[in-house]
């Protein structure tokens, strides 16, 4: 099971990071250009948000049965985990920073609605898409895409 999670997690995060930066660019685009908030706007940041919620939900449930990550904190516990750099990324960083890029999409998307104007949609889901995509470029285990 836990490799299976694992390469459904690794290839559904292909999927996740190309929609989160076409909904970002997106946003972005309207924001400057001064456009209409069209549907298909309303749509590309939905998925976005629901692709990021899939891998999350992926994520964890790769988390909980990882023999790497629950092994080493049942083992050693969080101070030998701490003072181990690959396994502090694996166990501490990379989920903590990726469920608080997920939880600023959802906000970005939340927020978005309660708008009126166009441009301020564009505004909220430019400012929380961009940085929930900066938090995830900074903690992709970029070492792992390229083998």
């Amino acid at each position: 099971m836990y490799t299976t999670l694992q390469f459904i997690h690794s290839y559904w995060a292909y999927l996740t990071l190309l929609i989160i930066v076409l909904a970002t660019v997106n946003a972005l685009k309207g924001l400057f250009a001064k456009t209409d908030f069209k549907h298909k706007d309303l749509r590309i940041s939905l998925f976005a948000l629901i692709v990021t919620h899939i891998q999350i939900i992926i994520g964890l449930l790769l988390y909980v049965y990882s023999p790497n990550a629950m092994g080493a904190i049942k083992s050693g516990g969080m101070g030998s985990v701490m003072k181990d750099a690959a396994l502090r990324f694996s166990s501490v960083e990379h989920p903590l920073i990726m469920i608080i890029a997920v939880v600023l999409i959802t906000i970005g998307y939340s927020k978005h609605k309660k708008k009126e104007e166009a441009n301020a949609k564009f505004k909220t889901l430019s400012i929380f898409y961009t940085i929930a995509l900066l938090l995830i470029l900074s903690r992709i285990p970029w070492g792992n895409w390229f083998n």
